[in-house]
């Protein structure tokens, strides 16, 4: 068996219609491949991915409209198969999360520029600058 060969035998089934190929990969685009998790099962070669995108095929082939196809994915697979979440009161915290903290570190970062700029540079006592002298081993030449 050639390589060739073997690479032909691993390629998808594509629908005879171009037009329902396009369709099935616009869907596909949306779906997360819960195998590879970082790809949408358009991109994906794992074998759930081929399925799925198989069973999508079909689905539009029956009549499915797409948002049917995807309530069908997350009632059987979970918010997770959805490549960008919905907002929802479930993923509120993902859609405004990092927001919030960009605005709470702008916050601390304003009040501690600004309580900087406001503590005033308290000179030292003579008392002080003698014992750090002291410390230092710098003695007072004649003439200072």
């Amino acid at each position: 068996m050639t390589a060739q060969h073997a690479l032909a035998t691993e390629a998808p089934t594509l629908a005879n219609d171009p037009a329902l190929e396009q369709h099935v990969l616009e869907i596909a685009q949306e779906l997360r491949c819960l195998v590879c998790q970082n790809e949408t099962i358009a991109a994906s070669h794992a074998d759930l991915a081929v399925d799925l995108r198989q069973q999508i095929r079909t689905k539009l082939q029956e009549g499915e409209t797409p948002a049917q196809i995807r309530t069908f994915m997350v009632d059987r697979y979970g918010e997770f198969v959805l490549y960008k979440p919905r907002l929802s009161t479930k993923t509120l915290l993902l859609w405004i999360g990092p927001f919030v903290l960009l605005v709470l570190g702008f916050i601390v970062l304003w009040r501690t520029l600004r309580q900087r700029a406001t503590e005033a540079d308290t000179p030292l006592s003579e008392h002080d600058v003698q014992r750090a002298r002291a410390l230092l081993g710098i003695t007072r030449e004649k003439g200072e």
